[in-house]
């Protein structure tokens, strides 16, 4: 899930650095639309992160079987929500990027900030809750000292740490960008420099801000060592294991000792035996 969000973030910094302001067409239409579909790309998997380990913690599920539902969910959506604006032609010209015109704005807070915030609001509310839990659990005495409990209890306090950061860098890098969103749509003939400037240095730094809080779990760099990734890319996708029953070779039953065969390094393996046969000789 954190490669997913790597990769949104990754390919959502393209557009950022396309270059000089487009003029409204098709280029401009596209850059808008790459910018609104991996920007959402990347909440919606930060949203994911979240409910995830809200599941596993809180409600104790695996969520193994919810892997595919996850990559539906956060690459399906976000296409479709960018989408809408290109069939009412409301992408264009809108500062340093295209993105939803002023003469929009309506679309720009319905489809983007308000949305954004109320998601970062209920993230926040998933983590007090889990850290909530975590604690409780830490806390409680079950009667019996169970090994594999107590350790899952360590890893889970382990995992909260670094990615309760993760709707916090959300909330970072787009504070400014709102600021000088909501500044735009009170006065579109006034713009300020000082705000545009925060906005065009804050908004492209959701990468950034998501490699530092990786980086701050420090149990992954451990992983990410050349055998553990092949490992880890064995066990994904080559792990093809296969329990069968199991057939023995050939068994062979002597009645009596050759002696010119004692040396002969035949591997036949003798499984039964019975008191009137002699086994033969496998050295030492």
């Amino acid at each position: 899930m954190i490669l997913s969000l790597s990769l949104a973030a990754f390919f959502d910094s393209i557009a950022y650095v396309m270059g000089e302001v487009l003029a409204d067409g098709v280029l401009c239409n596209f850059q808008a639309w790459w910018l609104t579909y991996f920007d959402w790309c990347s909440l919606a998997w930060v949203c994911c992160i979240t409910l995830n380990l809200y599941l596993n913690l809180v409600k104790e599920t695996r969520t193994d079987r919810f892997e595919l539902m996850y990559h539906i969910v956060a690459w399906g959506v976000p296409f479709i929500l960018s989408c809408l604006p290109l069939f009412g032609d409301y992408y264009g010209p809108a500062g340093a990027w295209c993105w939803i015109t002023d003469s929009h704005v309506a679309w720009r807070f319905g489809i983007w900030y308000i949305p954004l915030f109320i998601l970062i609001f209920l993230m926040t509310m998933c983590y007090f809750r889990i850290i909530y839990v975590a604690k409780e659990r830490v806390l409680t005495w079950s009667g019996t000292y169970d090994p594999e409990r107590e350790r899952s209890k360590v890893l889970l306090a382990e995992e909260i740490k670094p990615l309760k950061w993760y709707p916090c860098v959300y909330l970072a890098v787009s504070v400014f960008p709102l600021i000088n969103r909501l500044h735009n749509a009170f006065y579109p003939s006034e713009p300020v420099f000082v705000l545009t400037l925060l906005h065009v240095l804050t908004a492209p730094l959701h990468g950034l801000a998501n490699s530092i809080v990786f980086g701050l779990d420090k149990e992954t760099w451990s992983q990410l060592s050349l055998t553990s990734l092949k490992l880890a890319v064995h066990s994904r996708f080559c792990d093809t294991t296969v329990i069968k029953e199991y057939q023995p070779g050939m068994v062979r039953y002597t009645a009596q000792l050759d002696e010119d065969n004692s040396d002969s390094g035949d591997d036949t393996t003798v499984l039964f035996y019975s008191p009137d046969m002699t086994l033969k000789d496998r050295g030492p």
